[in-house]
């Protein structure tokens, strides 16, 4: 029996074990290199549709000082990632397990939460961007509407390519993780060192400018875009609950009393059936401060920063590049900034191509294993399935039918629609998913590990924040 229980008991799934706190290593920046790595996961996630597609639209339609919305929306999400994450250092359980332990149930959330995450992710809204990028290597110039026949089997090829890789590790978050890092240096190198080759200094100082022009607000804002914006500018939905997935597989805190997922062929079952949470003692707390800090640095120092960093090069080189209001639309941004790079060097075509393709490949691979790994592991939870049968082989079945459906969701329309589908969806959910946050981390948690008064204050910010986003999003749509 756990000798320091929470007030509110959880209903379903079944009761927590208990066990001691595992200590982490000695708190240390080369350790917290070691130990960090779900962060490098979401920011390659990340930086894909919001930074790489939807920040150059917005700000190239709408001016620099619109930037400030991003600097929210990485500040709210990053705290909402760490609460998602306080959760399952104490449990070893995903912020979704612990939504599915609220009322009314395990089914409620459970099903309510994967007919979200499929609505956000469902469809290859990355890949189809990715597809268009790869259409301009292969043909020297953008795809124009004569073209989307072969976009969208290209689209289908990179989204079977991205189910091939995801069954490839023998453990997936592992696996997952060194591909982010690879990717996270070539990006970033690349973005550096054209910033530096074709933005005039004088433009740097009007893009940091930007990200503090706080309240201001163009006319003629077109709320769907603002909500793809604010939801895209870091990870938003589901994929900000999904960091506590990775925390889990990566063995945070009680997740290394709890397993992982496995990889796709496993056939061990590597992850319990529920959760351990451990006695508040002086040695425990001692312990959990020390994973506290790393998973602080893991989304503050790495996955914030890089968001914003990220949102900066892609921005600052698109308002160089772009007369201001021009008009353009999906991976034809890219395309046109790769256009006028190559007027100093040919080089720079492929190679601004080649980068733009790797973070859109990137995040697809993050979105198609979100989506199998939530539901997975939601329907682990909620016993919706065997427990004779691993889990690794549960996402596996799911990574197929998702797998399925996204090739034939890639005829349904262009990157746009689709990326304005996962935007649109991703906003709402990131609202109401912040006051569950705060609800489970309230009342399941004991009173020594809750979140402090202004990280509640924070979560309810989020809501309210992508709450009104939201709501302007929808009279757009519904009273245009």
């Amino acid at each position: 029996m756990n000798p320091n229980p929470p007030r509110t008991q959880p209903i379903s799934p079944p009761p927590w074990n208990v066990d001691e706190l595992p200590a982490p290593l000695p708190f240390s920046l080369r350790n917290a290199l070691r130990t960090i790595g779900p962060g490098a996961i979401l920011l390659v996630g990340a930086i894909g549709m919001g930074e790489w597609i939807a920040g150059p639209l917005f700000v190239v339609q709408h001016g620099r000082s619109v930037l400030w919305i991003a600097t929210l929306a990485f500040v709210l999400q990053s705290l909402l990632n760490l609460e998602a994450v306080r959760y399952t250092l104490y449990t070893g359980e995903p912020m979704l397990t612990g939504f599915m332990r609220l009322r009314p149930g395990s089914k409620v959330w459970g099903v309510f939460y994967s007919l979200a995450g499929f609505a956000q992710l469902g469809m290859p809204a990355a890949a189809a961007g990715c597809a268009g990028v790869a259409f301009a290597i292969w043909q020297g110039l953008a795809p124009v509407d004569g073209d989307a026949s072969m976009v969208t089997w290209i689209t289908v090829a990179i989204t079977l390519v991205s189910a091939v890789v995801l069954a490839s590790g023998k453990k997936v978050e592992r696996l997952l993780e060194r591909l982010s890092w690879v990717m996270i240096i070539f990006i970033f190198g690349f973005l550096l060192w054209v910033n530096f080759t074709f933005v005039p200094m004088k433009d740097w100082s009007g893009t940091l400018t930007g990200f503090f022009s706080f309240g201001a607000i163009p006319e003629k804002i077109d709320f769907v875009m603002l909500a793809v914006f604010a939801a895209l500018a870091g990870s938003g939905g589901i994929g900000n609950l999904a960091i506590a997935n990775w925390f889990r597989d990566k063995g945070f805190g009680m997740a290394s009393k709890t397993g992982n997922m496995g990889g796709v062929w496993s056939t061990e079952q590597t992850l319990a059936p529920v959760g351990s949470v451990f006695p508040i003692n002086t040695e425990n707390l001692r312990r959990w401060r020390d994973w506290w800090r790393y998973a602080m640095i893991d989304q503050s120092g790495l996955w914030l920063l890089g968001c914003i960093v990220g949102m900066f090069l892609m921005t600052n080189l698109a308002a160089s590049l772009f007369q201001p209001g021009m008009q353009v639309s999906g991976v034809a941004a890219g395309v046109f900034q790769a256009a006028e790079m190559r007027k100093l060097w040919d080089g720079f075509w492929y190679l601004a191509l080649l980068n733009g393709f790797w973070i859109l490949f990137s995040t697809t691979l993050t979105n198609v294993d979100v989506l199998a790994r939530v539901i997975a592991d939601m329907a682990w939870a909620g016993g919706a399935v065997t427990k004779k049968m691993p889990v690794g082989r549960i996402y596996g079945l799911l990574l197929l039918g998702f797998t399925v459906f996204a090739c034939f969701g890639a005829f349904v329309g262009d990157a746009k629609l689709l990326l304005s589908i996962l935007g649109a969806t991703a906003a709402p959910l990131t609202a109401f998913s912040a006051l569950q946050i705060l609800r489970v981390n309230t009342t399941l948690l004991p009173s020594e590990l809750q979140p402090p008064l202004w990280r509640k204050i924070a979560l309810v910010a989020t809501a309210l924040f992508y709450g009104a986003i939201s709501v302007a999003m929808l009279h757009q749509i519904f009273f245009p």
